[in-house]
């Protein structure tokens, strides 16, 4: 009985604060059970992800003025801890990690910002955004009640909201932050543990006592503690309850469609599903929601994570990759939007009272006390349309679909009728050609010679890259006596089978190409197996295992292994199998060219490029290739078309691209046609198909003239057919509309 009074006055006291902030001294940002409160004013409001690092700065007020204009009031992102503190105490905020300037660019054009400052921010981004210095704090374990890691995690935190105070960016100040995040998708009490629960409220005061003036909230995270507020991610979170009656009812992510996997097909989401669930969390009390993502971007350089996620984040946003419209997903949306606003005194004035229509339908009827009046009619029959009489006039409603009737008369927009037709896209070539190729070779021969690592046994490939680079070679020598039968013309197949935790290994003995091996997003380990092409004498065994991305989510993926783990056998020798894996080897983290910085605009003067041609082009294993190109007319956005190629890297100006690979998707490809049918998973296409294809040259990348590409090819592709190709989109009115 005394706990229930002390709760009650607990709760008593939260009240009061939210009251006089809101009602009278206007103090911060708030929050109550209904939405939160600005300037004393609840509001509805509508968010959509942008990621700075994925765009360039020359990009950032399009698509923020092109988010405004969809109607949107909050611009969301994650902060990137890897990108900001590359190493202890170092901090870069350059270019597109200009976060400042990301913000008030955000600022300017007008809008709010929700910054999810995590520092874990997963998100299909290297190592869940993790700095890999962070692996090597001693006696450091992620995300859990550990010292180490709450003093690192606290100290960049703390970096983050003091900068944005300096530069007064929350709303508090004046400034556009409405909301933060810390921690997220932790989810500590699935099966997690009590160390886990207390790092969970451990950071969640932190946070708090920061002082920001503006609300933190915790994304899937049913157990949040005060005042933080629990949010949902989700393709549908109508379903989703606060952890506390006094808190609104918020979803942080609303999945627009999905990310991309090198084999894997690409992901798409009707919008009239997505207009369908936004629509029906409204209806049932919700009042901010935000779309992941509303611009997905680019994984530039080596920042995607998974491993094996491609290099476009284009996840079906309203706004594509490249800085287009997308339709008929952003204009429906709008139209969404638009009639959400209409009915925003409503909603945050009244709860609804719910009606049933028939079997499959209702009505969520918010009426306030001054006789504003909004109304949703739900049908969730996913086969049929329904007639349904509502204040005494009829409405017809396709299946699974909502209708928004701003004064409970009007229908002014439903979930499933789309006004606009698809873009139709267009990759058109540029007048820019591309010629003159010259390549280089990497040179393995001296490998085991200029090793700077040399052990007995097999060493974890982030120990030793610490993911400067993709790349590790493992080398070693193997002596054959010439009494083995296989030398002699025996039966005996020598062979060699390699085990690894990477994502994959390329194998050469004596300096010749044995083959290569990679293993799967679902797989945690692969078996290199092929016949060797050993000799009597000094054999000569070299490794390059890669690297497509570190992982960025599970629980504690600090402790998971990558690169060659062995055993490393040859088979069928007469003494029996031979087993490589204890013995001396040596390491060399990266490729030459890496090394000698090829891709600079600058040029490496000791260098012997050889000029090759289409007629002299060979599909060699491990060569650079470069080659200039002037700017194409226009405005554009651009794209190389690399299906020529294999797997690697490309660059322009010194700028990387990012990683390609011309892996062609497999899986249970089905029609994205919307039919009324409740879509929990996503449609699917591009079986038969490259996952991608075409890779986002930014054009504030490009000199009018002479502008270098550099392209690192591992497997042997054809650069003369790479070429520089426009993008362009037409969309029309749907015919059945007009």
């Amino acid at each position: 009985m005394e706990n229930n009074s002390v709760s009650k006055l607990i709760t008593l006291y939260f009240f009061t604060v939210l009251f006089l902030c809101s009602e009278f001294i206007h103090c911060n940002v708030t929050y109550d059970k209904k939405a939160i409160v600005i300037n004393g004013q609840r509001r509805i409001l509508i968010s959509g992800s942008i990621h700075y690092p994925r765009s360039t700065p020359e990009m950032w007020e399009d698509l923020i003025q092109k988010a405004k204009d969809g109607g949107l009031d909050v611009i969301d992102t994650y902060v990137f801890w890897n990108v900001h503190e590359p190493s202890p105490g170092n901090y870069n905020f350059e270019g597109r990690y200009d976060l400042v300037r990301f913000i008030k660019t955000v600022q300017k054009v007008g809008l709010y910002v929700h910054l999810r400052i995590g520092p874990f921010v997963c998100a299909e981004w290297n190592f869940g955004g993790f700095p890999v210095w962070l692996k090597y704090v001693p006696d450091i374990s992620f995300r859990t009640d550990n010292g180490p890691f709450k003093e690192a995690m606290q100290g960049f935190t703390q970096k983050i909201v003091q900068m944005m105070k300096n530069e007064k960016l929350f709303e508090s100040q004046g400034g556009p932050i409405i909301l933060s995040q810390i921690e997220n998708e932790l989810q500590s009490n699935k099966v997690r543990g009590t160390a886990v629960r207390s790092y969970m409220h451990w950071a969640a005061k932190m946070a708090v006592d920061l002082g920001t003036g503006v609300p933190w909230v915790m994304c899937k995270e049913d157990d949040a503690p005060d005042p933080v507020i629990n949010t949902c991610n989700g393709f549908y979170c109508d379903y989703f309850t606060p952890n506390k009656p006094y808190k609104p009812k918020l979803w942080t992510e609303a999945w627009t469609g999905w990310f991309t996997e090198f084999g894997g097909t690409i992901v798409q989401r009707p919008v009239e599903d997505i207009a369908f669930g936004v629509a029906r969390f409204i209806q049932k009390g919700g009042s901010y929601f935000n779309y992941y993502m509303y611009h997905g971007g680019t994984n530039f350089g080596r920042s995607a994570g998974g491993p094996f996620i491609i290099t476009s984040y284009d996840y079906d946003a309203p706004i594509d990759e490249y800085g287009l419209l997308r339709e008929p997903k952003y204009t429906h949306l709008k139209d969404l939007h638009k009639a959400i606003k209409q009915c925003e005194h409503a909603l945050i004035s009244a709860d609804p009272t719910v009606t049933s229509l028939g079997t499959h339908q209702e009505a969520h009827v918010f009426s306030s006390g001054n006789g504003t009046c909004a109304a949703f009619l739900a049908n969730y029959g996913s086969n049929s349309s329904a007639r349904v009489t509502f204040n005494n006039r009829h409405y017809d409603l396709p299946p699974w679909s909502i209708s928004i009737l701003p004064d409970c008369v009007r229908d002014v927009f439903n979930t499933a009728r789309v006004r606009v037709g698809s873009s139709q896209i267009q990759m058109v070539p540029s007048n820019s050609k591309i010629l003159s190729w010259e390549t280089y070779n990497e040179d393995i021969s001296s490998l085991e010679e200029n090793s700077r690592i040399t052990t007995s046994g097999l060493i974890e490939q982030l120990n030793a890259t610490r993911d400067t680079s993709d790349y590790l070679w493992y080398t070693t020598s193997v002596h054959i006596s010439s009494s083995e039968s296989f030398l002699r013309g025996g039966n005996n197949k020598p062979s060699i089978s390699v085990n690894s935790a990477g994502d994959g290994v390329h194998v050469f003995i004596n300096g010749q190409f044995l083959g290569s091996a990679f293993r799967t997003s679902k797989q945690k380990s692969f078996t290199f197996n092929a016949p060797a092409n050993l000799r009597a004498g000094t054999n000569k065994i070299a490794l390059l295992s890669v690297a497509v991305g570190l992982p960025n989510v599970g629980f504690h993926f600090e402790t998971w292994k990558t690169g060659i783990t062995g055993p490393i056998l040859l088979n069928g020798l007469d003494h029996g199998e031979k087993d490589l894996t204890g013995q001396k080897w040596s390491y060399q983290v990266g490729i030459k060219g890496e090394a000698m910085n090829l891709v600079s605009p600058n040029g490496v003067s000791s260098v012997d490029w050889t000029i090759e041609t289409l007629a002299t082009q060979s599909q060699q294993q491990l060569k650079w290739h470069k080659a200039y190109f002037n700017a194409p007319d226009g405005v554009e956005p651009l794209a190389l078309d690399l299906r020529s190629m294999g797997k690697g890297q490309v660059w322009i100006n010194g700028q990387s691209i990012g990683r390609y690979w011309m892996v062609y998707a497999k899986g249970a490809c089905n029609s994205c046609n919307y039919a009324g049918t409740y879509r929990s998973t996503k449609c699917q296409l591009g079986c038969g198909k490259p996952s991608q294809q075409w890779y986002h040259v930014p054009r504030s990348w490009l000199k009018p003239t002479k502008n270098l590409i550099v392209v690192f090819e591992e497997p042997g592709g054809n650069p003369w057919k790479i070429s520089l190709v426009k993008r362009i989109e037409h969309t029309q009115v749907a015919s059945e509309l007009n």
